[in-house]
């Protein structure tokens, strides 16, 4: 008899503790669902009033459908194009021409004879001030992307995208070499280009700069096409840059700073020539959520321009 309650009271114990146990199981499931480990974006969008260096000081409403690239040349008239246009204003931002083009431009450069290069999603086209088409380059294969071109007196140097390599031409469409393809040896480590954002310029020193935007990372070429030096920020904080491929635009001040721009946090930023944060031109509260493609472009004066797709405008920022 003794032993049949001492069963009794172990079975309603062990009961009583599953019993406990699903309960606290089960209420704690449900009284929380979200992800502990879930990154909170929207903590990230809010910059120290204190890193922001520049004002917004004028803004310019292209007539084009989609305004995508902006160049200026060194009288500071800027040129914007996009789908089917060309516009050309000077440094107070009025319009004094324009010409039509018959396909979209991707990216945009004039070179220091006037010349404008637009890239035509696989080729290049050169126009003079007028529309006039001087010469139509070949694009290199089928799978050819430019984004961005760069020039100097004697070269033209085309990010392409799509084949994730940088060509070096000379001024008649002539290849000379291609820079950035993997080489262990000489230690480049190769581009990574997850979606059409591939930038480059040619910097003070007449330095060739290529953002590798898969590794977060620029790197400066020689024209023969070894690498001299590199730096890379990969950060979800503002000293750095995320995702899977930015900055997605760059640009470059008279001190060597570069400008930069990113999507996902839709933010443009000066970096030193070390890489280091120096401050912020403007946050993600400027722009359109999802806004991609903020192209750059830097007068004399060091007036940073950047083109918004979305909002369709040239916004031009000047240090406070």
């Amino acid at each position: 008899m003794k032993q049949k309650v001492i069963i009794s009271i172990s079975l309603l114990l062990l009961l009583i503790v599953i019993f406990l146990m699903g309960k606290d199981f089960f209420s704690n499931k449900n009284k929380n669902q979200n992800n502990p480990y879930e990154y909170k974006l929207d903590n990230l969008k809010h910059i120290d009033p204190k890193l922001i260096a520049y004002n917004e000081v004028k803004q310019i409403k292209p007539d084009m459908e989609d305004p995508l690239a902006i160049d200026i040349d060194h009288n500071d008239q800027f040129y914007v194009t996009g789908k089917n246009k060309v516009i050309i204003y000077n440094s107070d931002g009025n319009q004094i021409s324009s010409f039509n083009i018959d396909s979209t431009a991707y990216a945009i450069c004039v070179n220091n004879k006037g010349d404008i290069l637009l890239s035509i999603l696989d080729h290049i086209e050169i126009r003079n001030n007028e529309g006039k088409v001087k010469a139509v380059w070949e694009a290199f294969n089928k799978n050819s992307v430019i984004t961005s071109i760069a020039t100097t007196e004697k070269s033209v140097f085309v990010a392409d995208a799509g084949n994730k390599i940088v060509y070096h031409y000379n001024l008649n469409g002539e290849l000379i070499n291609e820079i950035g393809k993997k080489d262990t040896i000489k230690g480049i480590p190769g581009f990574i280009i997850p979606s059409p954002y591939f930038d480059l310029l040619i910097g003070i020193h007449g330095k060739l700069w290529v953002v590798n935007p898969g590794r977060h990372a620029f790197e400066n070429y020689d024209f023969e096409g070894n690498l001299i030096s590199s730096w890379e920020r990969t950060s979800m904080q503002i000293e750095g840059f995320s995702g899977c491929c930015n900055p997605s635009n760059i640009a470059m001040l008279s001190d060597g700073s570069f400008v930069t721009s990113e999507k996902g946090l839709e933010r443009v930023k000066i970096h030193l020539p070390s890489g280091d944060l120096k401050s912020v031109v403007a946050g993600p509260e400027s722009f359109v959520e999802g806004t991609k493609g903020l192209d750059l472009a830097v007068d004399s004066k060091d007036r940073i321009y950047v083109l918004d797709p979305v909002r369709k405008l040239i916004r031009i920022f000047e240090k406070k």
